[in-house]
Order: C-alpha cells, then structure tokens, then sequence
C-alpha cells in the first residue's frame, strides 16, 4: 500500500485545492504514480467522468495535474447545495438523494464505508495519494460526521498538513486555534502547516512562524507567494464575488473592448464556463448582480445554475429579468448555459428540484423544458469537448440549431453544454459574432489563444511554485513514514 497526505485548511478557499493539484503535477513530474482524493466535497462546480459520473470540478483539474483522466474514485462523496436548505447526495458519480443537514448523521456510516474503500484501493494502484479536506477540521460542531478531515486521518492513519491564507490576515492565529481546538488524538495526526497566498518580504515572517513553532511544536514547510495568474478553475464559491473581474483582462487585439456580464446567481454552478472568454485578449468578464451592471455590457452570460426555478424568480425580484430581455431586444448577445439556458426558453416544468411544476421562462427562445427524474451525465470528446451534467430536457422547440448541441433566435444561445467555450475554435467564432451584434467592429478575436494549455501552463506554473518555496522533501517524508510525534496543544476548551 502506498503512503498518502492530507491537506486541511484553516478555512474555505485557503488554497487546499491548488496545493494539491501543485503537488500532484510535481510528483507525476518526478515520474511518481500520483493520484488525488477528496472523500467528500460540497459544490456545485462539477465535471463528468469517464465513467458517466459526477465529481467536484476541483478534482477534475487535480486528476489532470496528475495526467490522469477523472474519475468517480477520486470524489466518491459529493453534496451539491439546493435551495431550501437541503442538498442533492452524489455517491459514486450518481444521485442518491436529497439529505438536510441534520439528516446526514443516519448516512455517515454508510458513506464512511464508501470512503475507506475508495480510498484503500486507490494507495493500492498508486504510489503516492494526495487528499484534500473539505473547509477547515476546527469545524468541531461537525466533527462526529466528518469524512474529509480528521475523521479521515483518523480513519486511515494520514499525516496532515494545514494550509492558511495568509492574504487574508490572521494566519498565525488560525494555525495554532486550528490545531488547539482539535481533540489529542486528532492533535497527534497534524504535522504543520503552510502558508499560501503571502506578499512581501518572507523574512518578515520567519518571527513569527518560528514563535508559532516554538508554541505549537510544528514546523511550517513553506511559504507559497500569492500570484495572480493561478486563477483558472476555482471551485469555491468565494471566487464568485459580485462585481469582481474574472481573471487578469490582456490588452485588446484591436481597437474595441468586449465586455462580459455574466450574472452571479445565487446557486451559480459550473462557474469556470466563463473561464475560458476571460482568457480572451480585449474580453473583459465580470460577475454582476445588479440590472445597472448590464447597461453598458456588449454580451449577457447566464450560468448554470442547482436551482433552476429558484435562480430565475430572484432574477425577476432583481429587474435583471428585464435588463437581460432589454439587453436582447437591442441586437446584442445573450448565451445561457445548462440553467441559465433553461431560464431562457418558454417554460420550465420542474417537479424535480424545486417541485413547483411549470413555470414561465423568459421566452428568448421558444422551447420548453421538463424535468426528469433522472439526472443527463454525459462527456464528450469528439467532435467538440464538453460535458452535460442536467435534468431538463428541451420537450419542444421552434428555433434553430446551433452547433447540434444548442438552440439560437439570432443572437440569443442557449446549450446544456459546460466547457462548451473551451473549444478554441467555436469560442472565437462566437466572440466574433457577439462583438458585431454589439457594435464591436474594432474587436478582434486572437488566434493564439490556448484554453486546454492555459490550464496545463497553470498546473505546471502551481508546481514550480512549491519546487521552489516548499520543502516538498519534507513532506514526502511524511507520506513514507506518517506524522512525526508533535506535543498536544493544551486548549481551554479541554473536557468541554
């Protein structure tokens, strides 16, 4: 059996994910059999795997870190947040389910079942396995459910180490609390830390992480600096922000900039589809909220959405309903993807997520949309790459095919498709399109543009960056041999 590592973090978005991808593309580098874990993750951003399943989008791109293709082992648990409270239970790539936070305990055993296994076969086929937790293990509330942090070290012996971002203030004090509140035996499993996303001079820190040793008994294996390049396949919902540009806009090819409103919907899914129009030199993409931020917006991009129904009555609460129909009636592009689509046609019939049966679309597109019971999982790699993770279905149309994968009423798109704009080929016809129904003529497409490799440059980039700010040797000496003993931190909340 093989050695393996767990990566905790000190909060949500701390850059456990990225860690981890960095980690699987250096060892996979080194010609080390390498794959990536998380036993359960909360999210809506997800892909589709070879086997028809479904996993965290996260775990997609670390799978491709490692040069693997993505599998439902490497996620066996996903819970896929709803809107009422409850989430959709994904185990082995397929619905189990819908569960309330206070139902998960009566699932825990079977789920931890799941996990162990998945998990011993996986050190079983590889030399090394790289885990991933899920938000922060001084989450003691949850402590008796949890399968992604200590409960899984716990369960199978992992050393851990603690990622915290640093950008965010407070780290020093969030390494050793995370560590304090832990109970010993969890205590003993915690090797160190590491702090990611730093600015600066790193001697200014050595002080304080050398107290932090000297008070916690744990070393910090590095300290990784912030650069903002590393932006492509964000996962947590914190990267989504309103107002917020996504990616680092490149100079225009021509004379005129295009400018992207992609709409920030409450249960925003697969948000990485903007990713790609973002890597456009002169395309400029921000996540708006407010029907003002579509005035001056040459395209309108609905996402997807896990809420379909729900998304689309808070764009009508909001006025964005109108701004998007305004937006329309003025020649100038709209593009809905997977939910964002099916808020597009005639009608929505939904009894499945939200259970309130038809209601009315915004009727861009006449179609109509139902529900199934059964989720579509699909993968496509030829003729175009792209994947379908959605349980409406397009009952009747009257518009015109776009691509064989989509409907469009002249400037109005609409596909089921995610990673859809990730073909270099189809994303610039589109741009091209979309700049001449806004009145773009100055705007021009670039033919260098590389979506697949930019994701590679920035795993590799990831990789570099731990080579040379990490002790990797360091913690590949925990994968072989385990956590070394550490002290117990004393904690005030002992015996509560």
């Amino acid at each position: 059996m093989s050695g393996a590592l767990l990566v905790a973090g000190t909060t949500s978005d701390a850059g456990k994910s990225t860690i981890v991808a960095g980690l699987c593309r250096l060892l996979a580098r080194k010609g080390i059999r390498v794959a990536p874990f998380k036993a359960q993750n909360m999210s809506n951003n997800s892909a589709v795997t070879v086997e028809g399943g479904e996993i965290g989008r996260a775990q997609a791109m670390q799978a491709r870190a490692a040069g693997l293709e993505p599998s439902v082992r490497f996620n066996p648990v996903l819970l896929k947040p709803g809107g009422d409270r409850t989430s959709q239970l994904v185990v082995k790539g397929r619905v189990e389910g819908t569960v309330a936070a206070g139902d998960y305990f009566r699932h825990r055993d079977m789920l931890a079942r799941v996990v162990a296994d998945e998990l011993a076969s996986l050190r079983d086929e590889f030399d090394v396995v790289i885990c991933e937790g899920a938000g922060s293990p001084a989450e003691i509330n949850l402590r008796a459910t949890d399968l992604a942090n200590m409960g899984l070290a716990r369960a199978a012996n992992l050393p851990v180490i603690v990622v915290g971002d640093i950008d965010r203030g407070g780290v020093l004090a969030h390494f050793f609390g995370t560590v304090a509140v832990l109970e010993p035996d969890d205590q003993r499993l915690v090797a160190g830390f590491v702090v990611n996303k730093f600015r600066g001079d790193p001697t200014l820190l050595t002080p304080g992480l050398d107290q932090l040793e000297r008070l916690s008994g744990r070393p910090t294996y590095g300290v990784v600096p912030y650069d903002d390049g590393l932006w492509l396949d964000a996962e947590d919902s914190l990267s989504v922000q309103a107002h917020r540009i996504v990616g680092i806009p490149e100079q225009a090819r021509g004379t005129d900039t295009l400018r992207v409103a992609a709409v920030r919907l409450p249960r925003i899914s697969n948000s990485t589809d903007v990713e790609a129009l973002a890597c456009e030199p002169g395309v400029v993409v921000r996540w708006v909220t407010d029907v003002a931020d579509l005035a001056d917006a040459d395209v309108v991009v609905l996402p997807g959405s896990k809420a379909t129904v729900a998304d689309l009555a808070w764009l009508r609460d909001r006025g964005l309903a109108d701004g998007v129909l305004a937006h329309a009636a003025a020649g100038r592009a709209v593009v809905g993807v997977c939910g964002g689509f099916q808020m597009l046609c005639g009608s929505v019939d939904d009894p499945v997520e939200s259970g309130r049966g038809r209601v009315e679309g915004l009727g861009l597109l006449d179609a109509d949309v139902v529900f199934a019971a059964e989720k579509t999982l699909r993968h496509w790699t030829t003729p175009l790459r792209g994947y379908e993770i959605h349980h409406g279905q397009v009952t009747r149309s009257a518009e015109e095919s776009w691509l064989g994968i989509g409907l469009r009423r002249g400037a109005v798109y609409g596909t089921h498709w995610h990673g859809l704009f990730d073909n270099d080929e189809v994303r610039r016809q589109w741009l091209v399109d979309a700049a001449a129904a806004a009145g773009r003529h100055g705007f021009v497409v670039a033919d260098d543009v590389d979506v697949a490799g930019r994701r590679d440059a920035q795993l590799d980039a990831m990789a570099d960056l731990l080579v040379e700010h990490l002790d990797v040797d360091a913690l590949l000496d925990l994968v072989d041999g385990g956590a070394p003993a550490r002290p117990v931190i004393s904690s005030r909340l002992d015996g509560v």
